[in-house]
């Protein structure tokens, strides 16, 4: 009977000491900040960690799809009517992007590297070849008509060779072509009289080369540093905006970034297409291959106007000429091109936009840019970067070319850039995620170990205070 009795009363005492424990550890995130610190520790780029070895060489394929708009209705929009346009694609290509000269600096602290894409045509994910035709706007055309327009005599001569040569604004074109380069006609005419390229292409010298070199930081001093780019082809800074703001070198590439990720936090990514870092805020908890994630998204204000966001004003080039939410004039970085970024059928654009051309039709599913990231260890889930490429048309004074034609935007392509982890990858990731969680909700364990206990403890409590009944009590009351 003792035995039994200091059983119940040291079931008890554990029963308290694995909860004041269990609610301690839980209270300190002991085990939280201890998984984190080991991730801190391991998210590192030098030479043997893993996480260099992805960024080096990014294991899951990376897709490129491009969608082109192709024009039906030409001669009408010269005449003043709205563009029709009808979507064809994917044309869809994989992507090779490994980092080739690394070189370590600083101590470890920096590394610098440049990174190559390359892009190999895949048919069976296309919905036709390179050979497709597509009508779209003379990119080079309009280009050379808009950068002389204001030279009376140059602009005559261009108009007469254009005139005799029967070039418009218009054009049809193969689809590999628009991509990688063909000789411009126009371009071939006036190239020994400007000195200029006469070759052309939205990727022309894209294929197998790199954008300049990055120097990032290796996460050694700070893991929120971690693949952080520091210089861009030898600059910490852009000098392509009207301010200091705009101007600066934001986050990472979008292909990496550091652990230990808060919803509350933004990630900030720079891209060299778009000439400018942007944002993304956390919008909702996802799961890809089995392993947990936040998804991030750029939010409207990272593209509206500066009337919704005077952070923007910078962007508004030549100063002060803002042409809309969700509208980006680059042709500051491309060459004083005409060219105009967007989201994919104008998605989060001002109404006008996707209004003034005939077979827009954004949605948030299709046209969105989104970025899936595992919030432990910063690894890159499932990502899709989504750009569309357009051109500014307006009648030109000098250049009959350009008809009764409307001021629009006009669109030309757009691509969706994409990645989802590979299958081996999610599994190496779903162990260290798993025992990470079991680590971490150890106190909860304890806890609840201390509840079961403390249940025992209540039911042997109440058992041995049950009074025994008497020899009386139990005669029965009935006798024969």
């Amino acid at each position: 009977m003792r035995l039994r009795s200091c059983c119940v009363y040291s079931a008890g005492v554990l029963c308290i000491l694995l909860l004041i424990a269990g609610i301690a550890m839980a209270l300190t995130q002991v085990f939280e900040k201890l998984i984190n610190n080991k991730i801190k520790e391991q998210v590192v780029l030098e030479n043997g960690t893993e996480a260099f070895s992805v960024w080096e060489d990014p294991p899951p394929p990376v897709y490129m799809q491009f969608y082109f708009f192709n024009l039906t209705n030409p001669a009408e929009v010269l005449n003043g009517d709205k563009p029709v346009v009808l979507q064809i694609g994917p044309y869809t290509y994989r992507e090779y992007r490994p980092k080739e000269e690394v070189k370590f600096m600083d101590n470890g602290t920096r590394v610098a590297a440049v990174n190559p894409k390359t892009y190999v045509f895949e048919p069976n994910m296309s919905s036709g070849s390179e050979a497709d035709i597509v009508r779209t706007v003379d990119i080079p055309v309009v280009t050379v008509m808009e950068k002389f327009k204001d030279n009376i005599v140059i602009r005559r001569i261009i108009s007469d060779l254009m005139k005799a040569n029967s070039i418009g604004i218009f054009g049809t074109f193969r689809v590999g072509d628009l991509l990688w380069g063909y000789e411009d006609p126009l371009l071939k005419l006036i190239k020994n009289i400007l000195q200029i390229d006469d070759h052309f292409g939205l990727f022309y010298k894209k294929n197998g080369t790199d954008d300049g070199e990055y120097v990032v930081f290796t996460g050694k001093k700070n893991y929120q540093d971690f693949a952080r780019i520091d210089e861009w082809n030898g600059q910490s800074t852009l000098n392509w905006w009207t301010t200091e703001g705009c101007n600066m070198i934001n986050g990472t590439d979008g292909a990496s970034f550091h652990p230990i990720i808060k919803k509350t936090e933004k990630l900030y990514i720079f891209s060299s297409d778009l000439c400018r870092s942007i944002y993304a805020q956390f919008e909702s908890e996802v799961s890809v291959r089995g392993v947990s994630g936040f998804r991030f998204v750029p939010p409207s204000e990272v593209f509206a106007n500066l009337t919704i966001n005077p952070d923007n004003a910078g962007f508004c080039v030549p100063a002060g000429n803002c042409l809309g939410s969700g509208l980006l004039n680059v042709s500051v970085c491309k060459e004083d091109a005409p060219i105009i970024m967007s989201s994919p059928h104008f998605y989060q654009a001002d109404d006008k936009f996707a209004q003034d051309v005939f077979g827009m039709n954004p949605n948030k599913e299709e046209h969105e840019t989104l970025i899936d990231v595992n919030p432990l260890t910063g690894m890159l889930l499932r990502g899709a970067k989504r750009v569309q490429v357009n051109v500014y048309l307006h009648q030109i004074p000098g250049f009959s070319q350009t008809g009764k034609i409307r001021t629009l935007v006009f669109p030309v392509m757009y691509l969706n850039e994409s990645v989802v982890i590979d299958e081996e990858s999610a599994r190496k990731l779903y162990t260290v995620v798993t025992e990470a969680n079991v680590i971490i909700n150890i106190p909860f364990i304890v806890i609840s170990v201390g509840i079961l206990l403390g249940v025992v403890f209540i039911v042997f409590m109440c058992r041995q205070q049950t009074p025994l009944s008497t020899e009386a009590e139990r005669q029965p009351l009935l006798s024969s």
